[in-house]
């Protein structure tokens, strides 16, 4: 059985239930380590929005053999401040488990960072969970270092004599 390279290119409706699908896999997956966002729930929600980005060439897919191997979706910083940088984010790169390790993590990576730079954009940014050692293992092996740290607390563990917030007083 011969297996095609994988080709890169802008997703198309046909495309959209298995990339919905990819992304509620992708989004169990996070689960592990420590995402808040409920996979099932989101279904619609990111139907909707991987529609739009669809729509104007912000979903690209990874076809291997005609099927959807992966996808990644990106989208253009607009904000009411003025920057000194045009900035991208990618806000999803998910290859199926059994098309892993042929490249295709970087093919999608580096599709989605020419299609950003065609579009003004002179950063990407990106976002992996902290406890996930492969994906910022392969982003680093990208050449992305890392730009800004998110810290986080529960609330539900503070006591009365929580003073982590307050100064020396």
């Amino acid at each position: 059985m011969i297996v095609d390279e994988p080709v890169v290119e802008p997703a198309t409706t046909a495309d959209l239930e298995a990339i919905v699908d990819y992304w509620v896999a992708l989004a169990r997956d996070q689960r592990e380590y420590g995402s808040y966002i409920l996979p099932d729930r989101n279904r619609d929600a990111m139907r909707e929005i991987l529609a739009a980005h669809s729509f104007d060439g912000r979903l690209l897919v990874a076809r291997v053999d005609d099927t959807v191997a992966g996808f990644a979706s990106f989208s253009i910083e607009e904000g009411a401040l003025s920057l000194s940088s045009s900035r991208a984010f990618l806000s999803n790169l998910y290859v199926r488990p059994a098309y892993r390790d042929r490249g295709i993590g970087t093919q999608l990576l580096r599709a989605v960072e020419n299609a950003a730079a065609a579009r003004g954009a002179d950063d990407l940014i990106l976002e992996t969970m902290a406890g996930n050692e492969a994906a910022r293992r392969f982003y680093r092996r990208a050449g992305y270092e890392p730009f800004r740290v998110a810290m986080e607390r529960s609330l539900s563990d503070r006591t009365e004599n929580d003073t982590h917030s307050k100064g020396d007083e």
